[in-house]
């Protein structure tokens, strides 16, 4: 391996540390485990796919007879509105713009939708006529289609929708991870479409940023575990399938950690943090096969995306070791002069870019590119040298993918959308999502026959459950999402009966008879459900001043709590709202986060118990909106350091959540072997009076480093399903690297010295010599 790809890799290394976690000691009656370790390592290596070399002679052959126009077309692509006329549902091809598009510019790639979702039978309409449209032309490159494929087909109508991505993160279940996107793309496929732009890899670690839910929350080993699911699922073991999709890691890198925590705005990332927080699920995810990869949009350190060579060639192809397609974000290299002013003109930017590492460029919606590269290089400011390599990587791709043998592959498949089977499991991710963050005085579940005030702004509607990317970019369009999906107030009803529950309707238009009617009702009910939280939004239209849950929304709260009724806050959020003022009065509380469509049957079943919660946070949820930290800060810096006390802790901690039974951790043994391994057993016990799916979370932290150490660092998880009375003795192995960290030198160390090893609220520790 050369040098240079020594630091990075070592990266991976680290997340594959030699390991055979959670082995069972009685195997004939054994529960059901989910292991993040034995996941990881089975789909961590690329699976037995035909190697890029297979095509190489294709590729070469048709590259040789292509023109520089051609080649410089394959690096564009175009938004849907280029080729078409009308809006939402009545978008349709206009064939003098096609083609322009495709036999005047021979543009490679088009991606998008004209506002709103497509049922497949639209899909196909139009993607046959590009696919016709390219076949016309002398070498019959075919077309690659992008869709924004983000929490299940939320792009063709009538798909699966599942929870978002930080709601899947919270199941702490990689399995549900990869049967998720397994239905997601072959839905999406079944439209046609071969290529998604997802999974978001960067860690959550900003609360305040608005795509903060199209993460997997602020760890990167849980976000390394889930993000490896979720390509795996994609891109199955051959993505010439009519099942699998390309997936597209995104956004590379640092783009979640605005230190506004403003959409697209700039990050201030040292290397070592970089390299530390930031890198690792992108290494993971390229290791595990991933085809393309998204560039940031923003920039880190002062330097755009887009023009990071460093990141997009030195670290990225060189240490990482990516073979596949980098794509730009939406406009991106036209705003390196309009937003980052590092061109002075378009033209310079499309050099700069070019040169960088970008691959192709989301134009969208002119021809300015094209005619700029095409410029460049026969001003010899770009060599064809490089043009041959994006488009060679672009070539490869679409053979991998079926396009030249078949470029409409997927839409005649059997695959059904929404199919019981799918829904099924869409509920299940939404059940284990679900996280109980309090109960006092077991006021969950509730009883049936109670009777239930259902009220707050988010009770009846599937927008909330859904939030952004969901049939419209915004989500926000309650006439285009589907009518047989029940809302929180509607699956209650179903749950209990019309005679038992009261909704009140929240308007703050009208806040006063909203808040006195709410109040009246309240007086003759047993509970109250009050649903709060956030609506939909999606990238810079999603960013706020304040963490603080809306004062109108905290106004409501304060009437229902004064009634002296059992309260439950249900909250469908994006991202942890302050809630503090109404913490402590209330009875219960639900994170639903935006659950999907079938969010509202799954929290009803979870008030009512007939779904016990499983669900742990994926971030830290905070008190304050301006105390803002994640739980591996360092020592000194929250509550557990010298200037912190209780109420600087955070709301809620990582990796927490209740369930409806009881779980007790016992005899916890560390054994360090050999100096290369330690092997960490624990017994965990259902102690309460019904069946429920605990997470196991082992933490080290090693306490004196050369770099200050943090708090504690997620290094293995279980999930299993354990019934009353039920013991199960957990194994766990960790590996050296688990044990390392970025040094000075920006490379990765391990230092011999004294660790901790915590699951729970057990401690043991062993020393490394």
């Amino acid at each position: 391996m050369p040098k240079s790809r020594f630091s990075l890799y070592i990266i991976v290394i680290a997340l594959l540390a030699v390991s055979l976690s959670c082995r069972p000691l009685a195997a004939d009656n054994a529960p059901e485990i989910v292991d993040s370790q034995a996941f990881f390592l089975a789909y961590i290596a690329p699976p037995a796919v035909p190697e890029a070399s297979k095509f190489a002679r294709s590729v070469d052959k048709l590259l040789s007879q292509m023109s520089l126009k051609e080649k410089v077309g394959q690096m564009t692509q175009l938004g849907i509105g280029m080729i078409t006329d009308g809006q939402d549902k009545d978008v349709r091809i206009n064939p003098d713009k096609l083609h322009k598009a495709i036999a005047e510019y021979g543009a490679g790639s088009i991606l998008n939708v004209k506002e709103q979702a497509l049922t497949p039978e639209r899909w196909h309409e139009i993607l046959r006529a590009i696919q016709v449209e390219a076949k016309k032309s002398h070498l019959q490159i075919p077309v690659l289609y992008g869709i924004d494929t983000i929490h299940g087909t939320n792009y063709v109508d009538g798909g699966t929708l599942f929870p978002q991505p930080l709601g899947m993160a919270a199941t702490w279940n990689p399995e549900l991870m990869l049967r998720g996107s397994e239905i997601a793309a072959a839905e999406t496929r079944k439209a046609g479409i071969p290529w998604t732009f997802s999974p978001v890899l960067d860690s959550g670690r900003q609360p305040l940023w608005p795509r903060l839910w199209e993460t997997f929350g602020e760890d990167t080993y849980l976000a390394s575990v889930m993000g490896v699911a979720t390509v795996r699922g994609y891109e199955g073991s051959d993505i010439s399938s009519p099942f699998h999709v390309a997936a597209s890691l995104k956004h590379y890198v640092g783009y979640s950690f605005p230190s506004t925590g403003g959409d697209r705005s700039p990050a201030l990332i040292p290397e070592i943090t970089l390299r530390e927080y930031f890198l690792p699920a992108f290494a993971a995810a390229v290791k595990a096969g991933a085809h393309t990869v998204m560039v940031n949009s923003s920039e880190v350190n002062g330097i755009p995306g887009h023009v990071n060579s460093y990141l997009l060639k030195n670290v990225l192809r060189d240490e990482l070791g990516f073979q596949g397609v980098v794509v730009s974000d939406w406009m991106d290299i036209e705003k390196l002069v309009s937003e980052h002013h590092v061109a002075a003109n378009e033209k310079e930017a499309t050099r700069i870019s070019i040169l960088a590492g970008v691959d192709m460029s989301m134009v969208p919606e002119d021809y300015r590119f094209s005619d700029a590269l095409l410029q460049l290089v026969n001003e010899g400011k770009v060599t064809v040298a490089r043009i041959d390599e994006a488009v060679r990587r672009i070539l490869t791709l679409k053979y991998e993918l079926g396009l030249f043998d078949e470029p409409l592959r997927g839409v005649n498949s059997k695959t059904v959308l929404a199919s019981p089977e799918s829904r099924k499991a869409a509920l299940e991710a939404a059940h284990e999502s679900i996280t109980l963050l309090k109960n006092d005085n077991r006021t969950l579940p509730l009883a049936k026959t109670a009777h239930v005030l259902v009220t707050g702004p988010n009770a009846d509607s599937l927008i909330p459950l859904n939030n952004g990317w969901s049939y419209t970019w915004q989500g926000d369009k309650a006439s285009f999402y589907p009518t047989d999906y029940l809302t929180i107030r509607k699956a209650i009803e179903e749950k209990i009966g019309a005679a038992n529950i009261t909704y009140v309707p929240f308007a703050w238009t009208d806040k006063d008879a909203g808040f006195s009617k709410a109040s009246a009702a309240a007086a003759n009910a047993d509970a109250i459900v009050l649903c709060l939280g956030e609506w939909a939004y999606a990238e810079t239209p999603g960013n706020i001043r304040d963490l603080s849950l809306p004062e109108e929304q905290i106004q409501l709260a304060e009437k229902m709590l004064a009634a002296k009724k059992p309260v439950i806050l249900v909250l469908t959020e994006g991202r942890p709202r302050i809630i503090r003022p109404i913490v402590k009065p209330s009875s219960a509380i639900l994170l639903a986060y935006n659950p999907g469509n079938e969010g509202g049957q799954a929290i009803a079943d979870v008030l009512f118990g007939d779904a016990n919660p499983s669900g742990k946070l994926p971030i830290t949820y905070p008190r304050y909106p301006n105390r803002l930290f994640t739980y591996d800060h360092k020592v000194f810096e929250g509550e557990d350091g010298p200037v912190g006390d209780s109420e600087d802790a955070p709301q809620f901690e990582f990796g927490y959540g209740l369930s409806y039974t009881n779980f007790t951790y016992s005899d916890l043994q560390v054994t360090a072997k050999d100096g290369q391994k330690i092997e960490v057993a624990v017994s965990v016990k259902n102690s309460g009076d019904r069946a429920g799916k605990e997470v196991v979370q082992v933490y080290v932290n090693e306490r004196y480093a050369s770099i200050t150490p943090p708090l504690r660092r997620l290094k293995r998880f279980a999930k299993a399903s354990l019934q009353p009375g039920e013991t199960h003795r957990f194994s766990f192995e960790l590996g050296r690297d688990d044990l390392s960290f970025i040094g000075v030198d920006n490379k990765r160390v391990v230092e011999p010295g004294i660790f901790d090893i915590h699951i729970a609220k057990l401690t043991q520790s062993f020393e490394l010599k």
